[in-house]
């Protein structure tokens, strides 16, 4: 996939002076060896300064880290540490952090032997907070080589979402629909991420696309698209205007990233779209977010954001969906009770027009959007990539800004069932446990709007990382029974 931030780790041993450097130096060597045999070095770089015990020799690695092209930076406390020189390592460093301690490793040597680095993690988080700077650290972070080496390799996806946020702009499309109040909010808070955002008008996009009308590569998309469609191809008579339209934004995209590495698109599709282009862009959406460029749907901005979240961390294409509609209890009693272990309120169609990618679909056809159809003539909503969601695990997410913008999130993991959807568009039916009362408690009570992003496995974990290092405060989960939400009624 194009468009994904790549990450290289610099780890730096640390050291308390009236310490046995040797502790520092020898354990971070057993780290990278243990990571190297495990994971290889392609994302990591051992730093060659023995170890840092001053300010000195935190510039000194700040320099050696930067010349090595390293943008993430792993601080390991081999012993005790050095509680200013470590944390203003983490303050000088241009990139994410994280902070993880070496633990004892025989009851056989506790005397000149014992690192106290246990303790040392302890005065690293409160000089962090003091300086007011953020870092990484795992759910317990003292361990073995081994178990070190694993902590770095979770902080691999969270470092580069990080990495990508602060390299990233998210090219908008014309004002939200009317009556679609639900996905408009502050973007305040995308410039407090450090992602950029460029935000144009819908005539700008159709006067570009018109500048396409005859381009010579459309021959060249049409037949991709054709061969990725096969017996799918039901409506050929709009790929040449589909193959128009995504020469269209990928021209854009190089013409006005500017300074930014990577690109998310929020999208414009209706009411005028399909009147004046002439078809729906869902097909062509699917297949930039196939690519790594995500777009959302129905100018999105914070669906697109979250989109691009989910496909760095998951390395993997994603989707934005409606949370939809109910499984009717015909449906759920004769595919799914006695299948699988949901109750009927943990399951929901997730749906839209046809924007998913065909990769994450188990069968699909090109087809035409059925709901403006309903208004409009047909061959004008030619370009929807209709089909059943594929089974398989799911991690059902969304960072958004309030109207007063406050920023926060959601995290549900769960599954799409293999089950027959007997519907149109790109949809599922999912399931995740206890989804009645996270939609009550969580979707409604704290106003989400229906869009939400999915990424194709269970991510919930890291994704839940890279919020807390983002910032984000309130970070919402379906609750298991018995954990009752601040506003669930106790006696219902």
């Amino acid at each position: 996939m194009n468009n994904m931030p790549k990450v290289k780790i610099g780890i730096v041993a640390v050291s308390r002076d009236c310490f046995p450097e040797s502790l520092s130096v020898n354990r971070r060597k057993a780290l990278v060896a243990a990571y190297a045999a495990k994971y290889g070095m392609d994302d990591i770089y051992e730093c060659p300064i023995c170890i840092v015990e001053s300010e000195i020799h935190m510039l000194q690695a700040v320099e050696d880290l930067k010349k090595a092209g390293c943008n993430a930076l792993c601080v390991y406390l081999g012993n005790f540490g050095p509680e200013i020189a470590e944390t203003l390592l983490v303050k000088h460093f241009d990139g994410p952090a994280m902070i993880c301690a070496a633990a004892e490793e025989s009851q056989n040597d506790l005397m000149d032997g014992r690192g106290d680095a246990y303790c040392g993690v302890l005065n690293a988080s409160y000089n962090l907070k003091l300086r007011n700077l953020k870092a990484y650290i795992p759910e317990y972070p003292v361990g073995t080589a081994e178990e070190c080496a694993d902590m770095i390799k979770e902080f691999v996806p969270i470092a580069k979402a990080i990495v990508g946020l602060r390299n990233l702009k998210i090219i908008s499309f014309g004002p939200r629909p009317l009556n679609f109040l639900a996905c408009n909010a502050p973007i305040k808070q995308l410039y407090n991420l450090g992602v950029e955002i460029e935000e144009n008008s819908e005539l700008d996009l159709f006067e570009a696309f018109n500048k396409h009308e005859g381009d010579a590569r459309i021959p060249e998309v049409v037949a991709d698209m054709e061969k990725e469609l096969g017996a799918g191809n039901k409506r050929p008579e709009v790929l040449a205007r589909l193959a128009q339209y995504e020469l269209t934004l990928l021209d854009w995209i190089e013409a006005h990233k500017g300074s930014r590495e990577y690109v998310a698109i929020a999208g414009k599709c209706w009411p005028a779209f399909q009147t004046q282009f002439k078809c729906v862009p869902c097909y062509v959406n699917s297949r930039l977010t196939s690519r790594g460029i995500p777009v959302s749907c129905e100018v999105d901005i914070y669906g697109a954001l979250s989109e691009f979240i989910g496909t760095v961390v998951s390395e993997d294409i994603v989707t934005l969906l409606d949370i939809n509609n109910s499984v009717p209890a015909d449906m759920y009693k004769e595919a799914i009770e006695g299948k699988f272990p949901y109750t009927h309120k943990d399951t929901f169609m997730g749906f839209h027009c046809g924007n998913t990618a065909s990769q994450k679909l188990a069968f699909c056809e090109m087809k035409y959007q059925k709901i403006m159809a309903r208004n409009l003539p047909i061959e004008c909503t030619n370009g929807t990539l209709e089909g059943d969601i594929a089974p398989g695990k799911i991690t059902f997410f969304r960072l958004q800004s309030t109207a007063d913008a406050q920023i926060r999130a959601y995290i549900a993991e769960g599954e799409v069932l293999d089950v027959r959807t007997k519907s149109f568009g790109a949809i599922g039916v999912f399931a995740i446990p206890e989804m009645g009362r996270f939609y009550r408690h969580v979707l409604i009570e704290r106003n989400y709007p229906h869009h939400g992003a999915v990424a194709f496995g269970h991510f919930g974990k890291a994704l839940f990382e890279v919020f807390k290092y983002l910032g984000v405060e309130e970070v919402k989960f379906n609750q298991p029974k018995g954990m009752l939400y601040p506003t669930e009624n106790p006696f219902a």
